[in-house]
């Protein structure tokens, strides 16, 4: 999972270089950043992105408090003391020697707009809360597997972004240019400010890119934060699909806010122990609750997407605790395997391992490294579309590699398959809604906007875990599209031919046709061990039963929770559909029967109203005819 924030003139970049830079504690005062490190026993920071040749710097090196200080806080070059040195002894002014070691536009050029200048984004890369309990109580392989698995993920994740997102832009946004190198400084932590397991990483992206004639400029940060969820998915799918590989695991979807996406956890994790380790989550939903119930009075509704975002940042800022001293992770091992001897006992922590190795053993026997690109494809753009209604490829893609890490539940993928299943929702199920002007520049194609001609499910409500009935969300309204059109598919492609057409006319009745799993395709579906001449209904079935037995029971039934969560099954989805017409007739038939009393009781009051008026008139006889008389 990833989080941003800002790094920002005054006094956002000391918050780093004092507090962040030194494991998010509290740095004695006095006390230089390398010292403090060591004898707290924390990892230094070290550099990373292909920017760093530009600044010499190279991958891997240490940060020094210095080097972040230039960097994030004045927006110079991170050795722009030597250079500013080196140029006075040649003869320049002290100006002059200054201007040549600031990267791109000086700060104080944008403060004096007005404006503030941002000197980095920080983004914050964490595992899922299953992998953390087993990076924290697993033994050493465990814990170097999960590590090594972090580290590539956020590197692959940051290569991504270098490669598909990141540009530089100038003259107020209207020239910009691709940025294939950025400059990265990654500093490690590895609990929360409670002290509790949390492994995870900072790492801050400066806003400055180098073009290719040597000069810098800022980067398009609305590209990186418009992206972030696509990011967010790579750096998952990434981490959890090589340590499912490398210890035999499998992941299992963890509801935790009914009727939202849920988060796919390692299998065999109790949930007992997630609790343990996420000790601000439960201090967050407290909060979170009385703020929820606060927008409901002062707006009148639920609070959409946007808002519960907003308002889980309030309630996260509103429980934050102080600062920590920090310590080294030896002792943070050891403090935590007591703290969950006493709480669970030695025989739920010690076999942790072995019952996410049985769990995962039993999943994988069922689960092949497969995908059916035709019915992922289908998934993507229903459930993409029921949720937008107009998206765009980032979009898209994030959904295609949230159904890789459902689908193959941390089997190994190919690798470019979360793109090709991309291009093709988009070329079969997408209706592009840009439209090119004449005269002007042609937009990328991750700024074209998309719809689709699927059919919306209608809402409905639901009884919710607390027993208060709310509105169906747009991921539950998306999944019964998604299950909809699948349903369709599998029905076309399984149906007999008839007894004087051609077996061709099978395959060409599918909503997709046959092509989708030509051999030639790279990432099409595999069957190992088939005959290699089949009719087109034997193929077809074979690719049913290959989806149904790599699909999770879970989503074979329409549900994405536990069996408990009742909500989402195909059969409760009846069920509450004839319990909303039954509650819409009674509603009817109530205001039928308010009408009907309303109605009566006028005809009542209509004749002593008569008669009040002819009381009334009375007063008004004594002054004299009136005009009609």
């Amino acid at each position: 999972m990833i989080s941003v924030a800002k790094v920002q003139r005054r006094n956002a970049w000391r918050y780093y270089v004092r507090g962040v830079a030194f494991g998010d504690g509290r740095r004695p005062v006095g006390q230089s950043l390398k010292d403090a490190r060591e004898m707290a026993g924390l990892p230094p920071g070290v550099w990373r992105g292909r920017g760093l040749s530009a600044l010499g710097l190279t991958d891997g090196q240490v940060v020094t408090e210095r080097q972040m200080k230039l960097l994030f806080g004045e927006g110079r070059h991170p050795d722009a003391d030597r250079m500013e040195r080196e140029l006075l002894d040649d003869g320049a002014d002290p100006a002059t020697a200054r201007r040549a070691t600031v990267l791109g536009q000086p700060i104080e050029e944008i403060e004096r707009r007005k404006q503030t200048p941002l000197l980095a984004l920080d983004f914050v890369f964490r595992p899922q809360a299953s992998l953390v309990v087993l990076w924290a109580l697993g033994d050493d392989r465990t814990r170097r597997v999960i590590e090594r698995a972090h580290e590539r993920a956020v590197a692959t994740t940051l290569r991504w972004l270098e490669d598909e997102v990141a540009q530089t832009r100038w003259a107020s946004g209207r020239g910009r240019a691709k940025a294939p190198a950025l400059v990265v400084a990654a500093l490690r932590h590895y609990d929360n400010r409670n002290g509790f397991p949390l492994l995870h990483e900072h790492c801050l992206i400066a806003n400055r890119a180098q073009r290719p004639d040597g000069s810098w400029y800022a980067l398009d940060t609305a590209r990186l934060y418009k992206n972030i969820v696509a990011a967010d998915t790579l750096y998952t799918l990434e981490m959890t699909t090589e340590v499912c590989e490398e210890l035999g695991l499998a992941t299992v979807p963890r509801e935790v806010t009914p009727g939202l996406r849920p988060v796919m956890e390692i299998a065999g994790v109790d949930q007992e122990l997630i609790d343990w380790s996420s000790t601000r989550r439960h201090r967050i939903e407290d909060v979170l609750e009385g703020i929820t119930d606060d927008y409901v009075k002062k707006h009148g509704r639920l609070p959409g997407e946007r808002a519960r975002h907003g308002l889980a940042w309030w309630a996260a800022q509103e429980t934050r605790p102080d600062k920590k001293t920090p310590r080294p992770l030896d002792q943070l091992l050891a403090w935590w395997r007591v703290s969950a001897l006493l709480k669970f006992g030695q025989r739920m922590v010690d076999g942790l391992l072995q019952r996410c190795r049985s769990a995962g053993a039993a999943i994988r026997a069922r689960v092949g490294p497969w995908v059916d690109t035709a019915l992922a494809t289908v998934d993507v753009a229903a459930v993409v579309f029921t949720v937008r209604g107009v998206f765009y490829r980032r979009h898209v893609l994030a959904e295609a590699r949230r159904h890789l890490l459902e689908t193959l539940r941390g089997r190994a993928y190919v690798p470019g398959i979360d793109s090709y299943i991309t291009d093709r929702a988009l070329e079969r199920y997408g209706r592009q809604l840009t439209v090119p002007q004449k005269g002007r520049r042609a937009p990328d194609p991750d700024q074209l906007s998309y719809t689709a001609e699927f059919t919306s499910p209608s809402r409905w409500w639901v009884a919710g875990t607390d027993g208060k009935p709310r509105e169906s969300t747009r991921y539950e309204r998306a999944q019964v599209a998604s299950h909809a059109l699948q349903n369709a598919i599998r029905t076309a492609r399984t149906e007999p031919p008839a007894r004087d057409e051609a077996p061709a006319a099978t395959a060409s009745a599918a909503p997709p046709p046959a092509s989708d799993h030509d051999q030639a395709a790279p990432h099409s579906v595999d069957h190992p061990g088939r005959a290699a001449a089949q009719t087109p209904a034997q193929r077809a079935a074979a690719i049913h039963a290959h989806q149904q037995a790599a699909m999770p029971q879970e989503y074979l039934e329409g549900r994405t929770t536990d069996p408990e969560t009742w909500i989402t099954s195909p059969q409760n989805f009846a069920h509450l559909a004839a319990l909303t017409r039954a509650a819409e007739a009674r509603g009817r038939t109530v205001e039928e029967q308010a009408d009907q009393t309303k109605h009566a009781h006028q005809a009542k009051q209509a004749p002593a109203a008569d008669t009040q008026q002819h009381h009334t008139a009375q007063p008004d006889q004594s002054r004299g005819a009136g005009p009609d008389l």
